[in-house]
Formats: structure tokens, sequence, C-alpha cells
């Protein structure tokens, strides 16, 4: 899918109609000590073998794909709507 560089879009700190420019959002590092992995460290702690299931069949060959827009005035982000795609260009208009 393709989709444009820049846009034209209500910014809510601005409250007016900005030019954005688009750019598509990623998942940032996970952290070490967050709550989830503690929590699955001591589980697999003690064990011979993994203690949850471990999914083998195949997952959907099309992820999520969310434009990630920041405002050309204040420079404050926001998500557009997210598509799900197998590839989601951007091309300038």
């Amino acid at each position: 899918m393709k989709y444009p560089r820049t846009i034209n879009r209500y910014c809510p700190n601005c409250r007016s109609h900005k030019k954005h420019s688009v750019s598509l959002y990623k998942k940032g590092q996970e952290r070490a000590m967050n709550h989830g992995r503690r929590r699955l460290e001591k589980k697999k702690r003690g064990y011979g073998s993994f203690p949850k299931p471990i999914f083998h069949r195949n997952s959907k060959i099309n992820k999520r794909s969310t434009p990630l827009l920041e405002c050309s005035e204040c420079g404050k982000k926001q998500y557009a709507k997210s598509y799900r795609v197998k590839r989601l260009e951007l091309q300038e208009v």
C-alpha cells in the first residue's frame, strides 16, 4: 500500500490543520527488568524445558503497520489508523 510522506492533518496540540511528516512506528527495545520479563525468567528457573507452550503454527503473513505522524509546527507525534498490509510504502506526492 502506498502512503504519502507528508500529509495535512488536524493537530490536537495546535488545534488546527498542519502539515505532518509520516514515518512508520517501530517497537522500541524491551527493558530487561520489566514485569513480564522478570516473571518469565522466574518461571524458567529450575525447569528442564520451557514452561510455556511454543507456538509452532504459521503466523499471519501481514502485520499491522502504524503510521506515526509528527506535526511540523509543534513537533508532537500521534498515531494514524493502522493497516493490516504486507508492505506500507511511504512515497512523495
